[in-house]
């Protein structure tokens, strides 16, 4: 049993297999009316069926299609099956609920479906997911999903996924995505605004959503990143998903927002002269760590931030300006001056998104890159997302593959790296 730094999100008893969500979206009101349909998989008998869910007045909840009882309190939807539900026995649960969405309350403010100055954005890392969608927030429990959204016919409506069909009607356009790779709860994500579109080459099709006032500044600063893509291909093998999405919206946001499939940026991040190029790396490596590769706990968020804020370096090292080595010298002497009282594999909750965990990280990786030569480390890091493509992944499984790419037991170098508060000392 794992143990959860939020463990008032989600629910190891049973998994998701498919979200079907419908959302009929009034932008002057900021009100959905919404049509939840889960595909639910019990790994154990259940006679009462928990599910994350915000503040919305819920209609009416079907399990199997029988009208069933249910409270709604605390961010939890209860809902008391007729009969107990039997393990390995998939049924679809359908939850009716309306309401504003209103972002969940964290140690980072709040958090999920937010309103722009001109349409919404969904930032829902780590626990946000819950402010618009019911579901089993806990981020090793990944489904595929249909995501349906009705919107005013002035506004581009981008969520994760292929966009299957989009239709015109005099209540506004429905959009339709499909996401058939397996997606974290957290990386559920829809943005709506005015936006004009563009196309990117590159191995894989590369989209480009933002306002039209900003079409030249977006077009040279996301200018590189089919290379970029490129790059990361032959690092650490074949793009996991169909395409890639970046948002620009018309608002500052405070840093990049990661979804499956969609990078979505602020006004802000975008100045025409590549000033944030480093964030463009960081949030498209995300796509292999983060998204394809998804931590089963919280406690391993290194596993996805210290993978992309190497990305960065590595991306420096490609485009020809600092190498990864001179970026890791100059962090580990800053890490060095900062107090020594974080594990990088346990920052605790509050501190999943300290600096120290994204630098140390990216140090982690460089120090192996150093010790196992070039010649072994990028396979290795290839095979790591290879096996484990669209999957769930531990710091124990980290380790374990590391070893197989070693001359020599690696225990004690990844046990001071990981699990030591002190930093260690370059090799």
């Amino acid at each position: 049993m794992l143990h959860p730094y939020f463990p008032q999100h989600g629910d190891e008893s049973y998994g998701v297999d498919h979200y079907d969500l419908t959302l009929d979206y009034r932008l002057a009101s900021n009100r959905i009316d919404a049509v939840a349909r889960l595909l639910v998989t019990p790994v154990e008998p259940l006679d009462r069926l928990t599910l994350d869910l915000g503040v919305f007045r819920v209609a009416q909840v079907l399990v199997g299609g029988e009208r069933l009882p249910h409270t709604h309190r605390d961010g939890k939807l209860r809902i008391t099956p007729g009969r107990s539900l039997l393990p390995g026995e998939p049924v679809t649960v359908e939850v009716r609920y309306s309401g504003t969405p209103r972002p969940v309350r964290s140690h980072w403010g709040g958090l999920g479906w937010e309103e722009l100055t001109d349409g919404a954005l969904v930032a829902s890392q780590p626990t946000g997911a819950p402010s618009w969608f019911p579901c089993n927030d806990r981020p090793g429990d990944k489904a595929t999903y249909r995501i349906s959204v009705t919107a005013a016919a002035a506004y581009q409506v981008v969520a994760n996924g292929r966009l299957v069909s989009k239709r015109r009607a005099a209540s506004g356009t429905t959009w339709v995505y499909e996401q058939d790779e397996p997606m974290a709860a957290y990386l559920a994500s829809i943005q709506i605004g005015r936006y004009q579109r563009a196309e990117l080459p590159g191995p894989v099709p590369q989209h480009l959503a933002y306002p039209a006032r900003l079409a030249t500044r977006v077009k040279h600063d996301f200018g590189r990143q089919a290379q970029m893509l490129a790059a990361f291909t032959e690092r650490f093998g074949p793009y996991p998903f169909d395409a890639y999405t970046v948002v620009v919206v018309d608002d500052e946001l405070e840093i990049p927002i990661e979804a499956q499939g969609v990078s979505v940026f602020g006004v802000n991040h975008v100045e025409g002269r590549r000033r944030y190029e480093r964030l463009v790396a960081h949030e498209l490596a995300h796509q292999w760590y983060g998204n394809s590769l998804t931590l089963a706990d919280w406690r391993d968020i290194w596993l996805h931030e210290g993978f992309a804020a190497y990305a960065e370096w590595l991306w420096s090292e490609d485009s020809g300006a600092d190498s990864a080595d001179e970026h890791a010298r100059r962090w580990h002497r800053r890490l060095a001056t900062m107090p020594q009282d974080l594990v990088l594999t346990d920052p605790g909750p509050d501190r999943i998104f300290d600096d120290r965990v994204y630098k140390r990280g990216a140090l982690t990786l460089h120090a192996l890159r150093r010790t196992l030569g070039d010649a072994a480390f990028f396979p290795m890091l290839r095979d790591w997302t290879t096996a484990h493509r669209h999957g769930v992944v531990t710091t124990a499984e980290f380790r374990a593959h590391v070893q197989r790419y070693a001359t020599r037991p690696l225990d004690t170098f990844l046990w001071t790296w990981l699990h030591d508060r002190r930093l260690p000392l370059l090799p």
